[in-house]
């Protein structure tokens, strides 16, 4: 094959980057493919678990099979015809997805890798080369620097060219885990930071699930702290409150924007989770997941997400009660916290993650102000103020957090009875202070030092 000059501009910067250090080159990792496809996602298992959903017309296959047979406008043509032609075989949806791709409009490099990975049979040889073409201009244009969906897209193109463009996909995966996943990212989850945002957390689980297919390379190893409390994350970073939506109900990611819902966003979202459970059945926080995803009124019935929710949902896989999982997260490294005070749909919740303190109540979203506090079940949340004095009235809680501090910042903490400690404030500003031996006109002092 001649490349073209973008295409050896990518395995330029690869080799300079491997010359400057970046990419340990002395490792053991190989990063041929060597699997068969479909290699994205499809793998074995799953295909035979979608196509015996199929047999057993399980709801998730009816919504599915409803939107393509009824010829629904699809958000992603290219992403569900390819799925419905590998469940079905039915080789016209097939076709439509490689005519998507072909298109000169078709720039979704994501979506350009699917059909090169899941129609690769029915290509002719002259589409199979112009599909190539594309996948490799979509790597020249973009770089690991990118975004995490950005980086996601480059896996998939470059173990979709795995075949046909070998030394080319090495580089680019060799480039990703070593220089962006070892390099950058994982190094930023185990000092404590937050280097994925919450919207981009579908695209990280995709990159995960590819290169774990077909490099049976564990990218979670190199930050297994962060992939432990990453479900319980997940569960309580969203509101409390149901969303109703036409198609189905909707749980909310919180976020910083004001106004009507981004569904799509709640729908990758929930597909998140869903293909996080499917990376790791076994794990215990998992299974609290799959309990918390597992109710058919979230299942995802739009043009948008069916598709999703019929690739990844597993209603066989037995989930836990989530009744079981704590009401707070807090990872004092990135500052993020969320409070809930129950399980339930009218619970009230609080959380600080990117620079917001909100509170959920009654159904509307509010940034928390400077005073006044707010109780959730066992735990308080008391806004900071000077001078920093509160009283305990003997309704204990088990945990106070203090919030509005300066980041990081030393505190002296005196409670009545008790000798005065220090205690720094997370990267937030936030002390969470746990106050065991609480009575009733419990005096607690909080000073800067």
């Amino acid at each position: 094959m001649t490349w073209k000059p973008a295409v050896a501009a990518v395995l330029a910067v690869v080799a300079a980057a491997a010359a400057s250090g970046q990419i340990n080159g002395g490792g053991e990792d190989d990063f041929h493919v060597y699997t068969e496809a479909p290699r994205l996602f499809l793998r074995p298992q799953r295909l035979r678990l979608l196509r015996r959903e199929r047999e057993r017309q399980s709801i998730r296959w009816q919504q599915f099979q409803l939107l393509m047979a009824g010829k629904a406008r699809m958000p992603e043509p290219a992403f569900a015809g390819a799925l419905y032609y590998q469940i079905t075989g039915d080789e016209s949806y097939g076709r439509r997805a490689i005519a998507w791709a072909l298109d000169t409009r078709a720039r979704d490099l994501r979506e350009l890798a699917l059909v090169a990975d899941w129609c690769g049979k029915l290509l002719k040889p002259a589409e199979a080369q112009a599909l190539d073409r594309k996948l490799e201009q979509g790597l020249a244009s973009t770089g690991h620097a990118g975004s995490v969906a950005v980086v996601r897209s480059r896996v998939l193109a470059a173990i979709a060219l795995a075949d046909r463009n070998p030394q080319l996909s090495e580089a680019v995966l060799r480039q990703t885990v070593a220089a962006w996943w070892r390099g950058r990212i994982a190094p930023a989850m185990e000092a404590g930071g937050d280097p994925v945002p919450r919207d981009q957390m579908f695209a990280l689980l995709e990159l995960l699930h590819a290169i774990r297919d077909n490099l049976n390379i564990e990218l979670r190893e190199d930050a297994a702290g962060y992939f432990k409390h990453l479900p319980t994350c997940l569960m309580l970073s969203h509101y409390p409150a149901p969303y109703p939506a036409a198609e189905n109900l909707y749980r909310i990611p919180a976020n910083e924007v004001a106004g009507e819902p981004d569904l799509e966003k709640a729908a990758l979202s929930r597909a998140a989770g869903l293909a996080l459970v499917a990376y790791d059945t076994n794990a215990l926080e998992n299974q609290y997941l799959q309990g918390w995803l597992i109710q058919d009124r979230y299942l995802l019935r739009s043009a948008f997400g069916a598709a999703y929710e019929f690739l990844w949902a597993n209603p066989y896989q037995p989930g836990l009660t989530y009744y079981h999982v704590p009401l707070f997260f807090h990872d004092a490294p990135s500052g993020r916290l969320f409070v809930r005070s129950s399980w339930d749909d009218d619970a009230t919740w609080f959380g600080v993650f990117d620079g917001h303190r909100q509170l959920f109540a009654d159904g509307k979203v509010r940034e928390l102000g400077r005073t006044g506090e707010v109780r959730l079940g066992a735990s308080i949340v008391i806004p900071a103020v000077s001078p920093m004095r509160f009283t305990l009235d003997g309704q204990e809680p088990e945990t106070v957090y203090v919030v509005g501090l300066k980041p990081r910042a030393p505190y002296d903490i005196e409670v009545d009875d008790e000798e005065m400690c220090e205690q720094p404030a997370d990267a937030a500003g936030t002390l969470e202070l746990n106050i065991t031996a609480a009575s009733a006109n419990t005096g607690v002092r909080i000073q800067a030092r």
